[in-house]
């Protein structure tokens, strides 16, 4: 018998056969994986909003979603890494390189009010606010959110010099929004049309804006 000869047609679609499988039993398995990394984000995300950083526990968490606690840990290593995950936001700046500069400040509050009123998904901003003001592991989150976000859009529009030195305090109004409006629903903040915040907010950020 001759060893050097091809394989027979046979033995060519076996052989692919093989591969096939193979290749279709990896993304199955991908897949599942995907399904189950999200099951516990989705899961993550309501325990958070409903208790909070601190109350919230992979064992919960595992639980909602239906698998054993061990395969949140397999995926996300431990707690703190689960919230950041399970609110890894992107705040969606709009691109202000061509705003007029006296009306970047009603566009940033419009943003955020849009934004927060106006799709529920949206949540996951408060609910990363609301375990920021006991919690210092989602406090130092939604600063890294901010800095890497905010900073830069401003620079876009007025210059990083500007954005270095205006960043923080326009964090602070619109975060000081965030708290007032929707965590501590002080009445004489909820009771004003979002036209209203926009007029009342907008200056005071116009204010920090404005070249020294």
């Amino acid at each position: 018998m001759n060893q050097d000869a091809e394989p027979t047609s046979t033995d060519t679609r076996t052989d692919t056969s093989s591969t096939d499988t193979g290749s279709t039993d990896s993304t199955s398995t991908d897949k599942r994986s995907d399904r189950t990394k999200a099951a516990i984000l989705r899961a993550a995300r309501e325990r958070f909003a409903a208790q909070g950083y601190e109350r919230t526990t992979i064992r919960a968490v595992a639980s909602d979603a239906d698998i054993d606690p061990s395969m949140v840990m397999r995926y996300f290593g431990n707690k703190a890494h689960l919230f950041d995950a399970a609110l890894a936001i992107d705040l969606r700046l709009p691109d202000l390189t061509d705003v007029p500069a006296e009306k970047l400040a009603r566009v940033l509050v419009r943003h955020f009010l849009d934004r927060w009123e106006g799709n529920p998904a949206d949540e996951a901003l408060l609910v990363l606010l609301r375990s920021a003001v006991t919690n210092e592991h989602a406090a130092t989150r939604m600063h890294e959110i901010f800095a890497t976000q905010v900073a830069p859009t401003l620079a876009a529009a007025l210059g990083p010099e500007t954005a270095r030195r205006t960043a923080g305090l326009v964090s602070a109004q619109l975060l000081g929004l965030g708290l007032t409006r929707y965590l501590l629903r002080l009445p004489a903040v909820t009771a004003l049309t979002q036209d209203e915040v926009e007029d009342g907010l907008a200056p005071a950020i116009e204010a920090v804006l404005a070249p020294k």
